[in-house]
């Protein structure tokens, strides 16, 4: 509130609640009736009228206008004059707005929270010449909204909650959060979006700041959760906030797109680095799916809605009505899509490029120079003869033009200038900003072109100006790895010199491997440890296996203390492996208890087995348990399986049971095998029943597994097929080799196409191979095809492998081609490479 307004705005809030309550009296309502016909909740419309409460939200008062039939831009001029109002003296809402960061949820605007826009801008009143606000659509609550509005009560009745909503861009995660949040509005909660100068600094510069009763907002997590630099500080900042009581309640709300969250929560590979460790815990039971469309039911609300006078549902349903992707639609996705079907030439060019550039790794940010360049062969011979000397501002003027819901295909973009000072580096291997100017592609158009164009390959003028232009290490190194994948080898060659040049310790480590593996071992070590300095520790274990390898283990265990020293957290444990190795056990168990203190989370396990091995169970056994408390369930299966061996089935069983309490259902499984193993049938089938009634889909999947070997084959489908509901997307796949194993074909068949309507697409590639391997070989041809049109580029190896073997070579390297165009798979028959004058690796076709 600005001083010395006090007075006006608390007046506007009285005029506010004067003009609705006229209305409400002259529709002769109450305020149920009221809330019924705005699809607002009772209390919420309650408080709307009531005198000492905080203004209400705008999407409040313009719900009230339209049930009304008010003025909505009068009324919502009123509010945002009030809005400031302060509220009643001794309320939670009354301390100082300097308290901590955010502000009042009221004095937010939606849009401001990048929720997406919606319909096209509205003219400005009579009254005045600045622009309406742009009105949000009903909304209309799908199952994710009372899992949220769960974790918004507990928050309000003072418990700290933080859910993330994964889903694919605009399908209403945003907005969702957005509706979440409003009942604490009415309650004084603040709201804290960190951004400025960026995401991921603002939110670690005044994490530690956040006051009792704020929600911390973090759309677009990945900005923050998978930073490169600030990611796991965030994560362990966040982690701390919500388990330290006195700091609470506050409520810590976030969106990602699906192929983050899978990301973060992917288990690395032993021994392999684990960058998302912090972020995974914290991800652990916070995240929350958003579907991709809107269920009968939901579109039946929004219809209604529609009925009642809401215009931009009504629109959207003309189209959406029977895919369902109504919030997509709202968001303004068919605009883009028309004005990518029908755009100039050129201007579809550079938007083709920019949709390959992200899908291949490329970052948000894409220099006008680079997409020029790269478009030239996305033109046919006519389109290219046809461009004039104005073509580039033309197109680019074309595609930066807003369409509906103020979106465009690109939107120019201007990088932030740093702000911080930067850790010195080697001269030469900055990553400065992309020189000129840049654009980004819009979201919809970016997942549009992933499915889209995920078989394409792009054209030679793309990698050449991905080579001449790109100076970020990690789009560097990405699309390395895509000209790998597509077998573009020369051009894989060129971009990962350039990615180590410009400092990618990826790229260094790859050509480190290479000079490995040709024997240099000096040029490797160079190559490892300049990576190294590029702060990528794990350049120094990979140096270390080298020395190992070749019998220097003095120099391997200097290398694995650089690496920790460089932060890795698997170099101790592969130190005190090393020392377990030479037979110094008392060393080695020193130096895994202090590579679990530095985060390895495998190291307690590996000093268990270590005391497991020299007949100390009572350590052993302390270990584990030890292990357990650091979270997850396989230390306590090690336990089980010590136990078996030792003949103590009864500690076994506990052992299972305390694994599936840490959150592992599978591990009763085990527990199933152990007792039937022992004749205790009706210990087993008590655990199976276990297993059966709150298993998750991989304790099914395991179950069936079994229950498949003991030859119950009904008892299997049942498992197989309830596992598939409850979202393990293989087990339809394994009823159908199950049923191939038995001889029952058509069965199999079925269930392979079964699979593939539940989204596997490799269960095609299955029922092709399985023709094939009856004699069916013109039965296969075609499941491969299809298997390859419905996104498994892996069949069309399988379909090129048939023209081969038929004597049709011409059709097998065509389709060979193919696969690698589609840049996956296992083209395998393009090699073995050649190499060029200048040393260069080019595939070679050799026909068998």
């Amino acid at each position: 509130m600005h001083e010395g307004n006090g007075r006006s705005e608390k007046a506007a809030l009285a005029e506010l609640r004067r003009r609705l309550g006229d209305g409400l009296a002259r529709r002769r309502w109450t305020k149920t009736q009221l809330a019924r016909q705005a699809e607002l909740g009772r209390t919420t419309v309650s408080e709307a009228f009531q005198d000492g409460k905080p203004a209400p939200s705008e999407q409040t008062v313009a719900a009230l206008a339209h049930a009304l039939r008010l003025d909505v831009e009068e009324l919502l001029d009123l509010r945002r004059s009030a809005a400031a109002a302060p509220a009643v003296a001794g309320s939670a809402a009354s301390g100082a707005d300097d308290a901590g960061p955010g502000r009042p949820i009221g004095h937010w605007d939606p849009h401001d929270l990048e929720v997406h826009p919606a319909g096209p801008a509205l003219p400005a009143t009579r009254t005045t010449d600045r622009p309406r606000a742009r009105m949000l659509p009903g909304y209309v609550q799908r199952e994710h909204d009372q899992v949220l509005a769960q974790a918004v009560a507990e928050a309000a009745a003072g418990s700290s909650r933080m859910v993330v909503l994964a889903g694919s861009s605009s399908t209403g995660k945003t907005r969702a959060c957005w509706e979440a949040v409003q009942p604490l509005a009415a309650t004084g909660w603040r709201l804290w979006h960190p951004f400025d100068p960026t995401r991921a600094e603002a939110a670690l510069d005044a994490l530690h700041r956040v006051e009792a009763r704020t929600v911390v907002w973090l759309n677009e997590a990945q900005h923050y959760l998978g930073d490169r630099e600030h990611g796991e500080r965030i994560a362990a900042a966040l982690h701390h906030l919500l388990v330290t009581p006195e700091r609470g309640p506050v409520l810590v709300l976030g969106t990602l797109w699906p192929e983050y969250a899978h990301q973060y929560r992917a288990l690395p590979s032993p021994g392999a680095p684990d960058p998302h460790s912090r972020v995974r815990e914290l991800l652990a039971g916070r995240t929350l799916t958003v579907p991709e469309s809107f269920d009968a039911s939901a579109l039946a609300t929004a219809s209604e809605l529609a009925q009642n006078g809401d215009t931009l549902l009504a629109d959207a349903l003309t189209r959406a009505d029977k895919h369902g992707r109504l919030t997509q639609d709202l968001a303004g996705a068919p605009e883009l899509l028309h004005q990518l079907h029908n755009a100039t030439p050129p201007a579809r060019a550079l938007l083709e490029a920019a949709m390959d550039a992200r899908r291949l790794g490329v970052g948000l940010l894409l220099p006008q120079a680079f997409l020029t360049d790269a478009a030239v062969d996305y033109l046919t011979d006519a389109e290219y003869d046809d461009l004039t000397g104005a073509w580039v501002e033309h197109a680019y003027a074309e595609l930066t033009r807003p369409v509906h819901g103020k979106q465009s295909a690109l939107r120019t973009t201007t990088p932030r200038p740093t702000r911080r000072p930067v850790p010195p580096t080697e001269p030469g291997t900055s990553s400065p900003p992309p020189a000129g100017p840049t654009v980004r592609l819009a979201d919809y158009l970016e997942q549009h072109g992933r499915t889209t164009r995920s078989h394409l390959c792009p054209p030679a003028s793309f990698w050449h100006a991905a080579h001449t232009h790109l100076t970020h290490p990690d789009d560097l190194h990405n699309l390395t790895q895509a000209a790998d994948a597509r077998l573009r080898r020369r051009w894989a060659h060129h971009l990962r010199h350039r990615a180590a040049d410009r400092g990618s310790s990826n790229a260094l480590c790859e050509l480190a491997r290479l000079r490995e593996e040709a024997g240099d071992q000096e040029g490797a070590e160079a190559l490892y440890r300049k990576a190294s300095k590029h702060g990528d520790g794990f350049a120094l274990v990979r140096l270390a296996w080298m020395r190992k390898k070749a019998g220097d283990l003095e120099g391997a265990e200097a290398a694995y203390r650089e690496a920790s020293e460089h932060g890795d957290p698997y170099a101790l444990g592969e130190l005190a492996r090393l020392r377990e190795e030479a037979g110094d056990h008392e060393g080695a168990e020193a130096l895994y208890r202090k590579a679990s203190d530095h985060g390895d989370p495998y190291a307690l396990v590996r000093l268990a087995r270590l005391r497991e091995e020299a007949g100390d169970q009572e350590g052993a056994e302390a270990a584990y348990r030890e292990a357990a408390e650091h979270g997850g369930s396989y230390p306590m299966i090690r336990l089980a399986w010590m136990w078996i061996k030792a003949g103590d089935l009864e500690g076994a069983e506990a052992a299972y049971r305390e694994a599936a309490e840490h959150g592992d259902p599978s591990a009763l499984v085990g527990l199933v095998r152990m007792l039937e193993a022992d004749g205790d049938q009706e210990g087993a089938e008590a655990a199976y029943r276990e297993v059966t009634d709150h298993g998750g889909p991989y304790a099914l999947g395991e179950l069936a597994r079994l229950r498949e070997e003991a030859g119950d084959h009904e008892g299997a489908e049942a498992l197989y097929r309830k596992a598939s509901g409850h979202g393990d997307p293989f087990a339809l796949v394994r009823l159908a080799w199950m049923r191939k194993k038995a001889g029952d074909l058509e069965g199999a068949e079925a269930a392979y196409r079964e699979a593939a309507e539940h989204g596997d697409p490799s269960a095609l590639g299955e029922l092709a191979r399985m023709r094939e391997e009856t004699g069916d070989r013109e039965g296969a041809e075609a499941a491969y095809r299809e298997a390859a049109e419905h996104g498994d580029p892996s069949a069309l190896v399988g379909l090129a492998r048939l023209r081969e073997e038929n004597g049709d070579p011409e059709g097998a390297e065509a389709l060979y081609r193919e696969a690698a165009d589609y840049g996956g798979g296992s083209p395998t028959r393009l090699l073995p490479y050649g190499l060029d004058p200048d040393g260069t690796p080019t595939p070679q076709w050799t026909p068998s």
